[in-house]
Parts: C-alpha cells; structure tokens; sequence
C-alpha cells in the first residue's frame, strides 16, 4: 500500500492501481479534495474507524497550531490536542457519531501546539463507506466565539425581519425591494412577497425621487452620517396616505470578494408622522402668535384706526394666504341682539392687498360704492351665520377656475377661500376675506382660529374709526 499527502490528506490505492494526476484536463481527485478541504472556513478533521486521523484542514491547523503533517496518522487526540484526561471522553463522544443518526453537536476543549486551551464547537457525523456501514466519522469544528459571532447575526438578522417594530427593507442594487419585514410591508401597504421586485414608483405616489436618491448616494458613497426624514405618499386602495419616514442607510457588500462589491442597501425606517405633525404645528402656532404680537406693536403706533386695521391685515397675511379683502357692512353695523341681519346685507369695500405688484393693504375710501356679491357668495353667508365660512373651487381646469373667482369679484388665481366675521361691541361690522391661489392648500379648521383672532382685531379697529368719525 502506497500513500500521498497533499494539504493533510491520505489517499489509499490499491497495490496495482497508479496515482492518477490530473494531466492538462484538470487536477486529480486527491487534489481537488485538498483545494477543497483547505478552502473551507470551518476546520475539519476525519478519522477512520480505529480512530486514526485521516484529514486535517489549513483552518484546523490556524486555530490549533498543529500542521496536517503533524496530525495526520495519529491515534486519536490524546497527549496532543486532548488533555490525557479528558481524551477518552473526548474520542468516546465523537466517536459515537458512527452509530448515531445525523449530526452531533459538542463542546470540547481543545489543546494548541503552544500549550493555550480553545474551546471548540463541533459538529460530527458518520462517514459511510461504499457497503454502507459506517467507515469513519468526519468533524467540522471553530471557536465558540466566533460560532456565537455568527448565531447572533443570524438571530439579529432574523428578528429586524419579524419582530422589529420599525421597518426594514433591502434594496437590491436595481434599486428594487429584495426582502422586506413585515412593518414594512404594513407601511407600504402592501405584502411581503408581493413587494419583492418592483419599482419604488408603483409603491409611492411621492417622494421616490428623493428616496432613490439617498439610495443611489449610499451605493456609491456609503451610509450618511445621520437619519434623514423624508415625507412621501404611499399608494392605497383608498388613496394616497402622507407619510413621514425617518431613514437610515446601510451599504450592504460582500464579504466574499477581495475588493466591495455593493450588494444594495439596508434601509431602515420609522414612521414619525404624527410626531412631525404634531411639531409642525407648534411651530405655526409659535409663528403666528409672534405675527400677532408684532401686528399690536405697529397698530398701536398708527394715529388713524383704519391704518390699524390694514396693519393687522399685513401681518396676518405672511404664511398664511396670498390676498386679503375688507368690507364692511353698509350703515355701519347689524347691532340685532343675536346679530342675525333683518334686511338684506349690503358690503362696502374698505381695504384690499394689491392684485399685481406686492405691496401693503390699500384703502378704498370711506365712500365706497357696495360690492355686488351675488346670492349664496361666501362673504354674505359668514355675515348671515355670524361664523367663519370656507369655500375651494377644487381640482378644475385653470380656465374653470378663474370664472370661479370671476364670478365672485376675487383676484383670477384665488382657489381657495376663508371668510370671518368682524364682531365688535356685540355688532357685526363686516367680513375679512382670506384667498390662497393654486399653490397652497386649502383653509382648514386651525386657519378659521387664526383668522377669527385676526378679524377681532380689524373689528375692534374699524369701530375705533366708526366711532372717531361720529364724534363732532
């Protein structure tokens, strides 16, 4: 019997049969289960039936220190890789993996050629010979803590993609989902399969141009230094739903490659609608208390009211609409008990913010000829119902939607509409008129609050000019 070692292996050949080289075809058997076994990332090690050791690895021999050379043919562990007294309960647990079904998993603790101590995990199992009885038995072992290294990343990597209570996705380098938990999957309304490989464009109504971009840079740049909020719309069933997403991003590349080479990106995200919500309108509600605090401090320099009362109207207007209009009601005031109008309201125009150029709220004059509002216009409502009236034309041709603001005496851009009632000294007075063009959003119920305080304000300034004017 001759035997070859290559790379600590042993390979048994019959006394007529040649070596076999691998020739120019390709390498023989015995060294591609060399390139094989030295190739691994887990050490390795096989004995024969007798307990004779029959392989040993290139990582075997990093974490242990003994070469194939010096392992290869021994008996067993004992004296070198085993501490004498514990060998036999060593090699006795190993060695029942030839009778034992499937893979057995130990702890031992293994001797280095330096005289340091390893602890192993290992994983043994029967080698079958050609008769099918068991031959020998083969065992894959590496350190505990590089083991326990490797079962977190998995346990980590399996509960961000089921129980992690914030959202988790890998984009894949096309830009396109590859795997997605099942946060996610409720954030995008979607399921987790049925997102798999499509486009962020059929999942987001907005904001996927900024997504893709922050996805891009993190490709080819790497992970930003912190979150990013970015506001987007998430296609419904029943519509488009406004989301606040706090993101962060994770290059992903692979570890099996010399050089990086990008996989896609981890992308970790939060919904914090509410809390932006929530902080956006403190901060308008900050705004506008400030706007009405520095509108007292100028009104109050004005020696004429109805200066005042155009004061109050600037003011209002930064951040909050685009035109203003004043009028007040013909013959001074509705002073009825619940002020409710017994005749027909008849509005005369007091102060307008220029339709062209930008420019302070102008005066029209004491005299002033009635605005022929017609019947229904939100201006005569707000006066009848003593109450703030909102009106929006709505998504219509620009065409429609000047004739809209024609038709009520409004500048052509105005789409959207606020009206309040100016109450003084228990008398309606008139009506501010607040426009937004197609721009801005419509009015909604904390505008008609700020309005209302505004409106207060002009109210108690036209009556100071009423009543100044009364006076001999």
């Amino acid at each position: 019997m001759s035997a070859s070692r290559r790379s600590g292996t042993t390979d048994e050949l019959g006394p007529d049969e040649p070596e076999r080289d691998g020739g120019p075809e390709g390498p023989g058997g015995s060294d591609l289960l060399a390139a094989l076994l030295d190739g691994m990332d887990a050490a390795l090690c096989a004995f024969d039936a007798d307990g004779v050791l029959t392989h040993w690895n290139r990582e075997a021999e990093r974490i242990l220190g003994w070469t194939a050379a010096e392992a290869v043919g021994r008996h067993g562990l004992a004296g070198w890789a085993v501490r004498t007294a514990d060998a036999e309960e060593v090699e006795g647990r190993l060695m029942s993996a030839m009778q034992a079904p499937g893979r057995q998993v130990n702890e031992f603790a293994l001797l280095t050629k330096d005289g340091g101590r390893v602890l192993v995990r290992t994983q043994s199992a029967a080698v079958r010979g050609p008769d099918g009885k068991p031959a020998g038995v083969y065992c894959a072992f590496s350190e505990v803590h590089a083991q326990i290294d490797l079962e977190r990343s998995i346990a980590l990597s399996e509960a961000l993609f089921e129980d992690a209570s914030w959202g988790v996705v890998l984009v894949d380098a096309d830009l396109r989902p590859a795997v997605v938990n099942a946060h996610a999957a409720r954030a995008l309304g979607t399921g987790r399969t049925s997102v798999l490989g499509r486009p962020l464009g059929e999942l987001l109504a907005q904001g996927v141009e900024e997504l893709e971009a922050a996805l891009t840079h993190v490709l080819a740049e790497g992970a930003p230094p912190a979150p990013a909020e970015i506001w987007v719309s998430v296609r419904t069933p029943e519509g488009h739903l406004r989301r606040c997403w706090r993101s962060g991003f994770l290059r992903l590349a692979s570890p099996l490659t010399e050089e990086p080479v990008p996989l896609g990106v981890g992308w970790l995200f939060q919904d914090v609608t509410e809390a932006k919500q929530i902080e956006q309108e403190a901060s308008l509600l900050r705004f506008r208390a400030q706007q009405l605090h520095r509108a007292a401090r100028a009104a109050a320099e004005c020696e004429d009211p109805r200066d005042a009362a155009t004061v109050h109207l600037d003011f209002a207007l930064a951040g909050f609409a685009d035109h203003a209009l004043v009028d007040r009601v013909v013959g001074g005031s509705l002073n009825d008990p619940d002020g409710t109008p017994t005749a027909a309201v008849r509005l005369v125009r007091v102060a307008a913010t220029p339709t062209g150029a930008p420019g302070p709220s102008l005066l029209t004059g004491a005299a002033g000829l009635p605005v022929r509002y017609g019947e229904g216009h939100p201006a005569l409502q707000c006066v009848e119902r003593v109450g703030s009236v909102r009106a929006s034309i709505g998504a219509v041709p620009p065409e429609q939607a000047r004739e809209w603001a024609r038709a009520r005496q409004w500048p052509q851009d105005a789409v959207h509409a606020l009206c309040a009632v100016l109450r003084s000294r228990g008398r309606t007075l008139g009506v501010v008129t607040f426009l937004r063009g197609a721009g801005r959003s419509p009015f909604e119920r904390s505008d008609s609050i700020y309005a209302e305080d505004v409106a207060v304000r002009i109210a108690a300034a036209l009556d100071l000019a009423a009543e100044a004017g009364e006076k001999p």
